[in-house]
C-alpha cells in the first residue's frame, strides 16, 4: 500500500487561453477544477498507473469537499479542519503557464496529532509514505519530525518532498528518500552544487535524495555523505508543455519502485531513476498536474541514459 500525505492540499482551478495580457480584459477559453496539491498529484498519478494508495492530509470547508468529491476513487482518509481548503489558480497558454497559490491557513498541533495517530494505524512494514508539498503557514518543525519518525517506527519507507527548512528536518529523522528540485536542494542548503547539497542532506540523515533538475533530469545519491553512490539521468531531447505536477509524478514512478521491494535502496535507485525521468516528461504534456500519458511515458524511456558519475 501506498499512503500519501498531503498537508496543505488545494483545489485547483486551471484557466486556459491562447494569450495572457496582463492588466487587460483577457477572454477564458476553458476552465478546469481538479484536486490539487503535491501529495494528491502523486495519488491520481498512481492509480494510473494501477497502484492501490490511500490519501490523507487536512481538508476543511466548502474547497475541502468539492476536492473530496473531484478525487473520485482514490480511497480518502482526511483528517477534518475547520479551516477551509485553499485554492490553486494557474493561467495556461500558448506558450507558458502561470502560478497564483494561495498559502493556505495553519493547522493546530491538536490536528497534526491526528494525522500521525492516522499515518501510526494505516502504515506497516512494505508500505510506503509520500509526504509531500508545501506545509500549512507556521507548521512547528517537531511535527514533522515526529511524523516521519513515526513511519520510520512502523518499518515502512518515506519520501519526503517538500522545502525549506522542514525539508532538513524529514532528512534528520531519517527519511527514506528526501526530493528536492535544484532550488529547493539550493534553499535548503545554501549550496550551489547539486551533488554537495545533496551530501549535505544524506549527513542530515536521510538514507538517500534524489534531485529534480529540470530538462536535465535527475541525480541521485545514497550512501555515506563522504563518498556517496551516485547517478545522473539525463532525457535525450527537451519536453515543452506545463512542467507542474511534473515533479509529482516522479515522486509517484519513486514511491512505485519502492513498495513491496526486498531490494536495497541503491540497487531500487539505480533501477527506477530513468522511469522517474520518463514518467515526469510524461505528466509536462499534459494540461494539468496529477495526469500522465502512460504511451509517452513508454516512448521517452528510450531516451534516457543513466551514468555513475562517481564510477562505480
Amino acid at each position: 500500500m501506498i499512503l500519501t500525505i498531503t498537508p496543505n492540499p488545494a483545489l485547483d482551478v486551471t484557466y486556459h487561453l491562447p494569450h495572457a495580457h496582463w492588466g487587460d480584459v483577457n477572454r477564458v477559453h476553458r476552465v478546469s477544477e481538479t484536486p490539487g496539491g503535491k501529495g494528491v498529484n502523486v495519488a491520481r498519478v498512481l492509480r494510473q498507473l494501477g497502484e492501490t494508495v490511500v490519501c490523507t492530509g487536512f481538508l476543511g470547508g466548502d474547497t475541502g469537499d468539492r476536492l473530496r468529491r473531484l478525487l473520485g476513487d482514490v480511497d480518502q482518509r482526511w483528517v477534518a479542519v475547520e479551516q477551509p481548503t485553499r485554492r490553486t489558480t494557474a493561467v495556461v497558454t500558448a506558450s507558458d503557464t502561470t502560478l497564483f497559490n494561495e498559502p493556505g491557513a495553519p493547522v493546530d498541533e491538536a490536528a497534526w496529532r491526528r494525522l500521525t495517530a492516522l499515518v501510526s494505524e494505516l502504515a506497516g512494514e512494505g508500505d510506503v509514505v509520500v509526504l509531500s508539498g508545501s506545509m500549512p503557514p507556521d507548521t512547528p518543525e517537531h511535527v514533522v519530525h515526529t511524523l516521519v519518525d513515526t513511519v520510520v517506527a512502523h518499518d515502512a519507507r518515506i519520501i519526503v518532498d517538500t522545502s525549506g527548512p522542514l525539508l532538513r528536518v524529514a532528512a534528520r529523522a531519517r527519511a527514506t528518500l528526501v526530493k528536492p528540485n535544484r532550488d529547493e536542494l539550493r534553499a535548503a542548503t545554501g549550496e550551489e552544487d547539486v551533488l554537495t547539497g545533496a551530501r549535505t542532506l544524506l549527513k542530515d540523515g536521510a538514507h538517500g535524495v534524489v534531485a529534480s533538475l529540470g530538462e536535465d533530469g535527475m541525480l541521485a545519491a545514497t550512501g555515506e555523505p563522504d563518498r556517496p553512490r551516485t547517478w545522473r539521468a539525463r532525457p535525450s531531447t527537451v519536453v515543452h508543455g506545463n512542467p507542474t505536477g511534473a515533479g509529482d509524478a516522479a515522486v509517484a514512478a519513486l514511491a512505485r519502485a519502492l513498495q513491496d521491494t526486498d531490494a536495497s535502496l541503491e540497487t531500487t535507485l539505480a533501477g527506477c531513476l530513468a522511469d522517474a525521468v520518463a514518467l515526469s516528461a510524461s505528466a509536462v504534456t499534459r494540461p494539468v498536474a496529477g495526469e500522465v500519458d502512460l504511451a509517452f511515458c513508454h516512448r521517452f524511456r528510450t531516451t534516457v541514459s543513466v551514468t555513475t558519475p562517481d564510477g562505480r
